[in-house]
């Protein structure tokens, strides 16, 4: 499907859509079928009734990872409603995908390539017990962890690096130099939150950044390390990739001209 040039009877929508990913083989279209893009795609087909529908996103998603304000577009013949491709896509979709939101774009509009960052967050237990009622919601830490290094270790990573250290064998980027713009450590009760913003992440990058931070939260590292697993452009050099359980996709950032939803009512559900 082209990203921009359409014929004129086609138009182009852009969709906001929330998921738990613990029941899916990621975003991204398998055999299996047993992704989100492949149900929102038979969904959004049945609903249309006239064509199968092809979806771009604006960042794929591991297995078991969630999605709070997942972005995509297609392009349609149809003339329906925006609420109307809400309605009547969530009535097609599985109870735990649902599109929050939907609004007509201009032709230039691509889900990933209009992103000017990308947001996530990762959502930690520190507890003696496993989750239960959250299982899979939550990554999950026994020993207590420690804000001050953690924060200090974060400091190291913002700006513009090669973070070729965080970066899974199997990453398909061109390059692993990206720009981390934001990276917020928070606690409330039990439960800490770690919020990124970058202009684009590699695969695993976050749950391997959180692998390194654990360890510097637990006492296991110094803060410093993190500079040098940084330096060290290896991914040897690194903690073990992290749990995918509490991370959740928290959607691009657009241009505020384009007068696309920001958020979703599930952000504040979020710790």
């Amino acid at each position: 499907m082209p990203s921009t040039a359409l014929e004129p009877d086609r138009t182009r929508i852009a969709l906001g859509v929330s998921y738990n990913g613990r029941g899916y083989e990621g975003w991204q279209s398998q055999p299996s079928g047993r992704t989100v893009q492949d149900q929102l795609e038979l969904a959004l087909t049945r609903f249309s009734a006239q064509e199968a529908v092809h979806t771009l996103c604006a960042g794929r998603t591991d297995a078991g990872v969630h999605g709070l304000m997942q972005v995509v577009h297609f392009d349609t013949a149809l003339d329906r409603p925006e609420n109307a491709w809400v309605r009547g896509t969530n009535s097609f979709l599985p109870d735990d995908i649902a599109v929050q939101w939907a609004r007509r774009v201009p032709l230039s509009f691509h889900a990933r390539a209009s992103a000017r960052s990308r947001r996530y967050a990762y959502v930690l237990l520190e507890a003696p017990v496993r989750p239960s009622t959250d299982s899979g919601q939550v990554g999950w830490v026994f020993r207590p962890l420690d804000l001050e290094p953690m924060v200090l270790a974060a400091q190291s990573l913002l700006g513009e690096h090669d973070f070729t250290s965080f970066r899974a064998a199997r990453c398909q980027a061109h390059s692993p130099v990206k720009r981390l713009m934001r990276l917020d450590i928070s606690r409330r009760g039990s439960y800490w939150r770690f919020e990124f913003e970058a202009s684009a992440f590699l695969h695993h990058m976050i749950r391997n950044i959180m692998g390194c931070l654990i360890a510097i939260g637990s006492g296991s590292r110094p803060a410093t390390w993190m500079s040098d697993v940084l330096l060290a452009r290896s991914r040897d050099a690194a903690a073990p990739t992290f749990s995918p359980d509490g991370l959740y996709f928290l959607g691009p950032v657009y241009d505020e001209g384009l007068g696309l939803p920001d958020r979703t009512p599930a952000f504040d559900w979020l710790p």
